[in-house]
């Protein structure tokens, strides 16, 4: 009986240590993977994309501590009197203490933001966003951290790994967004006229119009000689749906992926569109972020376009 039970054990160990993303992220994958989203929130806050990228490493090991894997916490977050959300049990400074749950790590990143924007920082955010020590020594000064070598441990993070490339000056009136976020539209070209409609080339490299009024897919597929088939496969589309004005219809299969990384949900949007936007098959885009068919993203969500959403 004593070995039945050493070996249920043994398998239960394995399985736990077995499930997909526990594989070690490295500090040079963690920037890769987050760095658009500090930039993000320094553009949406005004806090230092260095600074949150060192503390997210300091505080998540890279993001490889239980607290990130498990609960996708990436700066040590507890949960205060104020949260109302998921909650994750660790042993701490003491024990079984309670820590904020996010259901992905940009949630976690948008809570960094809110956090710091209590009135014991508010004194750094007088401060440059270029002005990473200062705000290292800073956010010791208000008790973010209990360590007395906090500045020092996130100013050498910042120097080690050239953090502060992703800093710049951000003014008021100012936006700056991240490459990835939307598709520039300058690179969009006419490639040729067909009666009504102009043909142009996506980012994607899919030729595609743009509705007008009074367009259905049924002159629409005589216009272009295609069969109707094609226009509802080609832009994930049924006979019942309504055709939106200005959005785009492709005239060939979508890909698999977009030339950009992520996108940053509007208030509104929907899965459809964002497919619409970027070239990317529906389908593709739902297994992309790890999402049942037909379920639609929150505003402020971050969807990625390219590479699979991290488990």
């Amino acid at each position: 009986m004593r070995i039945l039970v050493l070996i249920v054990l043994f398998i239960l160990s394995f399985s736990l240590f077995a499930q997909p993303g526990s594989k070690r992220i490295s500090r040079s994958e963690y920037i890769e993977l987050y760095r658009e989203d500090a930039i993000r929130e320094m553009e949406r806050n005004g806090i230092p994309a260095s600074i949150t990228l060192a503390q997210g490493i300091l505080e998540s090991g890279d993001g490889n501590s239980p607290l990130a894997r498990y609960a996708n916490n990436h700066f040590g977050i507890k949960c205060h009197s104020d949260w109302t959300g998921k909650t994750f049990i660790q042993d701490d400074d003491k024990k079984n203490e309670c820590f904020r749950k996010y259901k992905d790590p940009y949630e976690s990143y948008r809570d960094h933001s809110e956090f710091l924007k209590k009135n014991r920082y508010a004194f750094l955010f007088d401060l440059k966003t270029t002005d990473y020590k200062g705000w290292a020594h800073g956010l010791k000064k208000a008790g973010y951290a209990t360590n007395p070598k906090y500045p020092q441990l996130l100013i050498k993070i910042i120097e080690e790994n050239n953090l502060a490339q992703y800093d710049r000056k951000v003014s008021r009136g100012e936006t700056t967004r991240p490459k990835s976020s939307t598709p520039v539209k300058s690179k969009t070209r006419v490639i040729a006229s067909n009666k009504r409609h102009a043909v142009k080339l996506s980012n994607n490299g899919i030729k595609y119009i743009e509705l007008q009024e009074g367009d259905d897919l049924e002159n629409l597929a005589e216009e272009f000689q295609m069969g109707l088939w094609q226009f509802l496969k080609y832009n994930d589309l049924s006979k019942e749906d309504k055709l939106p004005l200005g959005y785009k219809i492709y005239l060939q299969p979508k890909r698999a992926k977009a030339k950009e990384d992520f996108h940053l949900v509007e208030k509104g949007q929907s899965m459809w569109e964002i497919s619409q936007i970027y070239g990317v098959k529906l389908k593709k885009l739902y297994k992309k972020n790890r999402m049942d068919e037909g379920q639609e993203p929150k505003a402020g969500e971050k969807l990625y376009l390219k590479s699979n959403k991290p488990r």
